[in-house]
């Protein structure tokens, strides 16, 4: 009976510094957050202790966030791997809408506002800084109080196809102002094809609300 009870505090000794080594290893990854809740699970079943333990992301490229599956080599050797299962929970803030929105609607800081959460809980492309939506467009309509997503927005059209626009021609000494018609709708810095007559037709750059530039 001692022997048993000896053997299984040794085995929760070892699967306490297992878990210890695996849990600091995460914490690593996210060395620049502070709120970030790790647990870490043992199998279901028994294993033999691991000795000199070192853990490693079998897949690299995925951020460690979520359910993740960690690697452990045992052995001074490394020459028995096992794996367990670890949840790791980021919180922090995010955006959301105070009021509901309309498709078209352009963003503004007022209208948006602060919530805490489980940043590993939200959808992908989820908006965790207001500012990469602020001055955007939503592509539909939007609800208050839910997590917000990169794919809604899209950038404020300052060019629309068939629009009338203002296109300056810049060199090193000239400017040319000419006008056309856009053949594209185009934002901030995109290219749009202007037609000018019958026949004349270039590509130029979006730089403001009816206006256009191309450079020499």
């Amino acid at each position: 009976m001692a022997l048993s009870i000896l053997a299984t505090v040794g085995q929760v000794r070892a699967d306490e510094t297992l878990i210890a080594v695996v849990q600091d290893f995460l914490h690593q990854q996210f060395a620049d957050d502070d709120q970030v809740v790790i647990e870490v699970h043992l199998p279901a079943a028994k294993m033999p202790p691991c000795s000199a333990p070192q853990p490693f992301l079998p897949n690299r490229s995925r951020q460690a966030e979520g359910r993740v599956s960690v690697g452990v080599r045992c052995g001074e050797q490394g020459q028995q791997v096992r794996y367990l299962q670890a949840d790791i929970n980021r919180y922090g803030q995010y955006p959301v809408l105070t009021r509901e929105i309309a498709p078209g609607t352009q963003v503004t800081a007022a209208m948006l506002t602060q919530r805490e959460g489980n940043l590993s809980e939200l959808p992908r492309e989820a908006v965790l800084e207001p500012a990469s939506i602020i001055g955007q467009v939503a592509r539909r309509a939007l609800a208050a109080g839910v997590p917000l997503q990169q794919r809604q927005f899209e950038a404020k059209p300052l060019v629309r196809r068939g629009q009338q626009v203002s296109v300056e021609a810049r060199g090193a000494n000239f400017r040319v102002s000419r006008e056309g018609k856009a053949l594209d709708t185009g934002a901030l810095g995109d290219s749009v094809r202007v037609q000018f007559g019958h026949r004349d037709l270039i590509n130029a750059r979006v730089v403001g609300e009816a206006k256009l530039v191309v450079d020499f």
